[in-house]
């Protein structure tokens, strides 16, 4: 959808809606689509509505609008869509005004979310603000990397929080917020990994899921296999994409740098099919860390829009980018940042993780490690939950 259409969102009948789920990005839409399937087992007489993607469509829900297709990141990016943010905002809560959900699911997305829940207290629909719809959040935005201080108006606009993180419940303990962990949805007894280490398998390029970054971490990802096809010890990657407008991007710009040096042949594969690699270059997103779980030995690329990244080194204090780096305080996976992601690094990176049996071995005790900080028992999970909050 162009950013400055109108929006439309799918009418359903007064009254009849028991769950709105909100998922702006791929993961929270994967993530979300758990959850919907969860709720399908407990009460399959739900009626179930989704502004996200086509996962969570998939699972069950009737999808209004797919929000998954704009997914953007950063100041200078979410600026040049703010004109379709805001016409998607107003229709939103128009029609939650009209339909009045029982409970609306924030999948993450602090930026849209956040300010929706504010909208929704303001207008008298949410709990919160003397209504009757519930609002649970799911999947904290990481207040104890940065922005702490949104935990105070995240308290004053949910009724109830699920985290992902054990140690993410402490991180609320100064607030009234009813902050509970409900499992990581990478570790749930139900979840399938899509990702593993295979010593026989590929080398993996994850550029991420939105269609902004791709555009630039994915070319830089993609000199850095082009150098070791030129020095001749690669021939061959698989690249993960979310999306098919994120496949014809791989696609436009694996042509692009085609006429000139050598380039090492690409397999795309949809996010989600089971997949095997050898070593990976990663975004520093949510895949970042299902790789490292995965005990994949690679590296973590990043590269921003200049203004945005000036910007956010101004108010972003953290040692890393990556999730398990974050959780782990050591760089799990290298990180090369903006001009740091040369050809020549991110080759010698591969290199490493493929002829050095000490990289495979550190990203095996890492993920040992990360799963003995996430794998902690969930008393319930998200569905559990939500359902709780259907009266």
């Amino acid at each position: 959808m162009e950013p400055g259409s109108e929006i439309t969102l799918r009418a359903m009948a007064a009254g009849s809606v028991d769950v709105l789920f909100i998922a702006g990005e791929h993961s929270g839409d994967e993530h979300a689509a758990e959850v919907i399937r969860g709720l399908r087992r407990k009460a399959p007489e739900l009626t179930i509505a989704a502004v996200g993607g086509a996962r969570m469509e998939a699972a069950g829900a009737v999808l209004l609008h797919d929000l998954t297709a704009t997914s953007v990141v950063g100041l200078v990016e979410v600026l040049r869509h703010y004109r379709y943010f805001r016409r998607l905002f107003e229709a939103l809560l128009h029609w939650v005004g009209q339909h009045r959900p029982r409970v609306v699911v924030l999948v993450d997305y602090p930026g849209f979310n956040l300010r929706f829940a504010s909208a929704l207290k303001k207008a008298g629909v949410s709990r919160k603000g003397g209504g009757t719809t519930a609002v649970y959040g799911y999947i904290s935005p990481q207040i104890w990397a940065w922005k702490a201080r949104r935990r105070f108006r995240m308290a004053e606009v949910l009724d109830e929080l699920g985290v992902i993180f054990p140690f993410e419940v402490g991180c609320f303990a100064d607030t009234a917020l009813d902050a509970r962990f409900v499992g990581h949805p990478f570790l749930l007894p139900e979840a399938e990994p899509s990702l593993r280490y295979d010593a026989d398998g590929p080398v993996l390029l994850l550029p991420g899921s939105r269609l902004q970054p791709i555009g630039r971490i994915f070319p830089a990802m993609l000199r850095g296999a082009a150098q070791a096809c030129r020095e001749g010890w690669l021939d061959a990657v698989s690249v993960i994409y979310p999306s098919e407008e994120a496949r014809a991007l791989i696609g436009r710009i694996y042509s692009a740098q085609g006429g000139g040096d050598p380039l090492p042949r690409l397999e795309l594969i949809r996010s989600g099919e089971p997949t095997g690699g050898r070593a990976v270059l990663t975004s520093s997103g949510t895949m970042s860390l299902a790789c490292a779980l995965a005990g994949i030995p690679g590296a973590i690329v990043y590269r921003a829009h200049p203004l945005t990244y000036f910007i956010g080194r101004q108010v972003v204090r953290v040692p890393y980018l990556g999730i398990a780096n974050l959780i782990l305080e050591r760089p799990f996976y290298p990180e090369y940042i903006q001009g740091d992601a040369t050809a020549d690094c991110l080759a010698r990176e591969l290199r490493e993780c493929l002829h050095k049996p000490e990289r495979r071995a550190a990203a095996a005790k890492g993920a040992d490690e990360l799963r003995a900080v996430l794998a902690a028992p969930a008393r319930e999970g998200p569905h559990d939950r939500i359902l709780s909050h259907v009266v």
